[in-house]
């Protein structure tokens, strides 16, 4: 069983997004799905970025406007919003609270190395639970 508390996960920080990184690329021998929890603090935009693997967003906190492709929607607490292989997408906190998400991807890849093109900072190292 693979097991990883958000609070000791590896975060990546980059202009307002933070990232846990919940599992990603060799964590699990033979795995095929990332894992993010992330926040956004309030006025805070993703950056508009695109990779291959598939993903989703599940929004669990706050209130926000995402975009996928050509199409915006505004999304809240409860909300799934399915990401197509290779589509620039990107969020936008506009409420006044913080913004979460729990994103998953699959194939799963090197999220470290991804979050918004590599600008982001390592800050938490703490390994996994056993």
């Amino acid at each position: 069983m693979y097991f990883r508390n958000k609070d000791q996960a590896l975060i990546r920080e980059c202009n307002g997004l933070r990232c846990h990184l919940l599992l990603h690329e060799n964590d699990v021998r033979g795995d095929r799905l990332a894992v993010t929890w992330c926040e956004l603090a309030p006025g805070v935009r993703q950056q508009p970025h695109r990779h291959v693997p598939e993903q989703v967003y599940v929004i669990i906190q706050g209130s926000g406007v995402m975009t996928v492709g050509s199409k915006e929607r505004k999304v809240g607490v409860g909300d799934l919003v399915y990401i197509p292989s290779n589509t620039m997408h990107s969020i936008i906190n506009d409420g006044a609270r913080p913004l979460a998400y729990i994103s998953a991807a699959t194939p799963g890849f090197d999220v470290k190395s991804f979050v918004d093109r590599g600008e982001s900072v390592e800050t938490n190292t703490n390994p996994a639970r056993p």
